[in-house]
Protein backbone atom coordinates (compact mmCIF):
# COMPACT_ATOMS: atom_id res chain seq x y z
CA UNK A 1 0.00 0.00 0.00
CA UNK A 2 1.48 3.70 -0.91
CA UNK A 3 2.27 6.39 1.50
CA UNK A 4 -0.12 8.93 2.06
CA UNK A 5 1.12 12.59 2.04
CA UNK A 6 -0.01 16.08 2.59
CA UNK A 7 2.55 18.14 0.97
CA UNK A 8 2.61 21.91 2.13
CA UNK A 9 4.59 25.30 0.85
CA UNK A 10 3.65 28.71 0.76
CA UNK A 11 5.25 28.93 -2.96
CA UNK A 12 3.09 27.18 -5.72
CA UNK A 13 5.79 26.44 -8.16
CA UNK A 14 7.55 24.39 -5.04
CA UNK A 15 4.85 23.14 -4.18
CA UNK A 16 4.10 21.62 -8.04
CA UNK A 17 7.62 20.86 -8.05
CA UNK A 18 7.15 18.74 -4.69
CA UNK A 19 3.99 16.67 -5.91
CA UNK A 20 4.61 15.73 -9.17
CA UNK A 21 8.20 14.14 -7.45
CA UNK A 22 6.20 12.12 -4.91
CA UNK A 23 3.55 11.58 -8.05
CA UNK A 24 6.60 9.98 -10.35
CA UNK A 25 7.15 7.40 -7.95
CA UNK A 26 4.12 4.56 -6.58
CA UNK A 27 5.71 3.92 -3.55
CA UNK A 28 3.70 7.72 -2.77
CA UNK A 29 0.50 9.21 -2.99
CA UNK A 30 0.03 12.38 -2.26
CA UNK A 31 -3.74 13.16 -0.68
CA UNK A 32 -3.69 16.99 -0.77
CA UNK A 33 -1.84 20.23 -1.25
CA UNK A 34 -1.55 23.09 0.90
CA UNK A 35 -0.27 26.50 0.52
CA UNK A 36 -1.07 27.86 4.21
CA UNK A 37 -0.93 26.10 8.08
CA UNK A 38 -4.75 26.17 8.17
CA UNK A 39 -5.24 24.37 4.97
CA UNK A 40 -2.72 22.09 6.03
CA UNK A 41 -4.08 20.78 9.51
CA UNK A 42 -6.99 21.05 7.50
CA UNK A 43 -6.31 18.48 5.06
CA UNK A 44 -4.42 15.83 8.03
CA UNK A 45 -7.32 16.15 9.91
CA UNK A 46 -9.52 15.25 7.27
CA UNK A 47 -7.32 12.43 4.90
CA UNK A 48 -4.87 11.60 8.67
CA UNK A 49 -1.95 10.97 5.87
CA UNK A 50 0.89 8.64 6.78
CA UNK A 51 3.27 11.85 6.40
CA UNK A 52 2.91 15.68 6.09
CA UNK A 53 5.51 17.44 4.44
CA UNK A 54 5.48 21.37 5.84
CA UNK A 55 7.33 24.22 5.20
CA UNK A 56 8.26 25.97 8.28
CA UNK A 57 7.44 29.02 7.29
CA UNK A 58 3.90 29.60 5.80
CA UNK A 59 0.82 32.21 6.37
CA UNK A 60 -2.11 31.30 8.89
CA UNK A 61 -0.09 29.03 10.82
CA UNK A 62 3.34 28.11 9.71
CA UNK A 63 4.84 24.71 9.99
CA UNK A 64 6.29 24.30 13.70
CA UNK A 65 2.23 25.46 14.52
CA UNK A 66 0.63 22.47 12.42
CA UNK A 67 3.47 20.40 14.10
CA UNK A 68 2.26 21.44 17.50
CA UNK A 69 -1.20 21.16 16.35
CA UNK A 70 -0.90 17.41 15.63
CA UNK A 71 0.81 16.75 18.18
CA UNK A 72 -1.92 17.99 20.62
CA UNK A 73 -4.75 16.30 19.40
CA UNK A 74 -2.65 13.07 19.02
CA UNK A 75 -2.98 12.90 15.22
CA UNK A 76 -1.67 9.74 13.89
CA UNK A 77 0.49 11.78 11.26
CA UNK A 78 4.23 11.73 11.48
CA UNK A 79 6.03 15.54 10.21
CA UNK A 80 8.70 16.06 8.20
CA UNK A 81 9.95 19.72 8.17
CA UNK A 82 11.23 21.43 4.92
CA UNK A 83 13.44 24.37 4.99
CA UNK A 84 15.55 26.73 3.78
CA UNK A 85 16.82 27.50 7.55
CA UNK A 86 15.63 27.48 11.05
CA UNK A 87 17.12 29.08 13.76
CA UNK A 88 18.30 26.77 16.72
CA UNK A 89 15.51 27.51 18.87
CA UNK A 90 13.28 26.45 15.99
CA UNK A 91 14.96 23.28 15.47
CA UNK A 92 14.66 22.72 19.18
CA UNK A 93 10.76 23.45 19.53
CA UNK A 94 10.52 21.04 16.47
CA UNK A 95 12.73 18.11 18.27
CA UNK A 96 10.58 18.73 21.85
CA UNK A 97 7.33 18.67 19.71
CA UNK A 98 7.89 15.15 17.97
CA UNK A 99 9.26 15.94 14.56
CA UNK A 100 10.17 13.00 12.14
CA UNK A 101 12.80 14.75 10.01
CA UNK A 102 13.91 17.75 8.84
CA UNK A 103 15.62 18.54 5.72
CA UNK A 104 16.85 21.39 4.22
CA UNK A 105 15.53 22.76 1.00
CA UNK A 106 19.16 23.28 -0.24
CA UNK A 107 19.15 19.38 -0.32
CA UNK A 108 19.27 17.32 -3.66
CA UNK A 109 15.31 15.87 -4.47
CA UNK A 110 16.48 12.54 -4.18
CA UNK A 111 17.26 13.45 -0.33
CA UNK A 112 14.03 14.72 0.59
CA UNK A 113 12.44 11.75 -1.24
CA UNK A 114 14.71 9.43 0.69
CA UNK A 115 14.09 11.18 4.35
CA UNK A 116 10.28 10.28 3.96
CA UNK A 117 10.64 6.93 2.78
CA UNK A 118 12.43 6.82 5.81
CA UNK A 119 10.19 8.01 8.75
CA UNK A 120 7.60 5.54 6.62
CA UNK A 121 9.42 2.78 8.02
CA UNK A 122 9.80 4.62 11.46
CA UNK A 123 13.03 5.91 11.25
CA UNK A 124 14.39 9.46 12.17
CA UNK A 125 15.61 11.80 8.94
CA UNK A 126 16.78 14.68 10.95
CA UNK A 127 19.50 16.63 9.15
CA UNK A 128 22.58 16.39 11.44
CA UNK A 129 23.89 20.06 10.68
CA UNK A 130 20.84 21.53 12.09
CA UNK A 131 20.96 19.43 15.27
CA UNK A 132 24.21 19.61 15.95
CA UNK A 133 24.65 23.22 15.81
CA UNK A 134 21.61 23.76 17.46
CA UNK A 135 22.49 20.91 20.84
CA UNK A 136 25.86 22.94 20.59
CA UNK A 137 24.40 26.52 20.98
CA UNK A 138 22.41 25.61 23.60
CA UNK A 139 25.28 23.82 25.53
CA UNK A 140 26.80 26.50 25.48
CA UNK A 141 24.54 28.68 27.10
CA UNK A 142 23.91 26.11 29.76
CA UNK A 143 27.34 25.34 30.27
CA UNK A 144 28.62 24.68 33.71
CA UNK A 145 24.38 25.37 35.18
CA UNK A 146 24.31 22.22 36.72
CA UNK A 147 26.50 19.86 38.17
CA UNK A 148 26.68 16.07 36.94
CA UNK A 149 25.74 13.81 39.88
CA UNK A 150 26.32 10.60 39.04
CA UNK A 151 23.13 8.99 40.13
CA UNK A 152 21.06 7.26 37.21
CA UNK A 153 20.31 3.93 38.02
CA UNK A 154 21.50 1.61 34.94
CA UNK A 155 17.53 1.65 32.93
CA UNK A 156 17.59 5.07 33.41
CA UNK A 157 20.81 5.61 31.66
CA UNK A 158 19.64 3.38 28.89
CA UNK A 159 16.79 5.72 28.97
CA UNK A 160 18.57 8.53 28.78
CA UNK A 161 20.92 7.63 25.94
CA UNK A 162 17.68 6.43 23.96
CA UNK A 163 15.73 9.71 24.52
CA UNK A 164 18.88 11.29 23.25
CA UNK A 165 19.32 9.09 19.97
CA UNK A 166 15.33 10.39 18.93
CA UNK A 167 13.29 7.48 20.54
CA UNK A 168 10.02 8.11 21.54
CA UNK A 169 8.41 6.41 24.74
CA UNK A 170 6.70 3.93 22.66
CA UNK A 171 9.91 3.02 21.06
CA UNK A 172 11.91 2.87 24.19
CA UNK A 173 9.01 0.74 25.56
CA UNK A 174 9.24 -1.83 22.63
CA UNK A 175 12.81 -2.01 22.66
CA UNK A 176 13.40 -2.42 26.57
CA UNK A 177 10.11 -4.79 26.66
CA UNK A 178 8.65 -2.43 29.61
CA UNK A 179 5.30 -0.53 29.06
CA UNK A 180 5.11 3.10 28.05
CA UNK A 181 3.63 4.26 31.77
CA UNK A 182 6.83 2.18 33.15
CA UNK A 183 8.83 4.52 30.74
CA UNK A 184 7.00 7.76 31.82
CA UNK A 185 7.83 6.95 35.60
CA UNK A 186 11.52 6.39 34.33
CA UNK A 187 11.65 9.91 32.62
CA UNK A 188 10.21 12.06 35.78
CA UNK A 189 12.73 10.41 37.94
CA UNK A 190 15.21 11.32 35.79
CA UNK A 191 14.10 14.42 35.12
CA UNK A 192 14.21 15.39 39.48
CA UNK A 193 17.13 13.50 39.52
CA UNK A 194 19.37 15.75 37.21
CA UNK A 195 17.30 19.09 37.45
CA UNK A 196 15.99 18.86 33.85
CA UNK A 197 12.93 19.72 32.17
CA UNK A 198 11.73 17.57 28.92
CA UNK A 199 13.33 15.55 26.18
CA UNK A 200 14.57 18.33 24.59
CA UNK A 201 17.03 19.45 28.00
CA UNK A 202 17.98 15.93 28.64
CA UNK A 203 19.45 15.26 25.25
CA UNK A 204 21.90 18.29 26.17
CA UNK A 205 21.98 17.21 29.41
CA UNK A 206 23.13 13.95 27.77
CA UNK A 207 25.50 14.82 24.91
CA UNK A 208 27.29 17.57 27.81
CA UNK A 209 27.88 14.86 29.62
CA UNK A 210 28.72 11.70 27.26
CA UNK A 211 26.25 9.51 28.39
CA UNK A 212 24.81 9.47 24.90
Amino acid sequence: MATTLVLADDHPIILEGLEQLFSRDKEFHVVATCTTGDQAIAAVRKHRPDIVVLDVKMPNGDGLSVLKMIQDEKLPSRVVLLTASMDDNEVLTAMERGVWGMVLKEAAAVSLVDSVRRVSRGERALDQNLIVSALDHALERQSGSRSAPDILSRREAEIVKMVAAGLRNKEIAAKLFIGEGTVKTHLHAIYRKLGVHGRVELTLYARERGIA
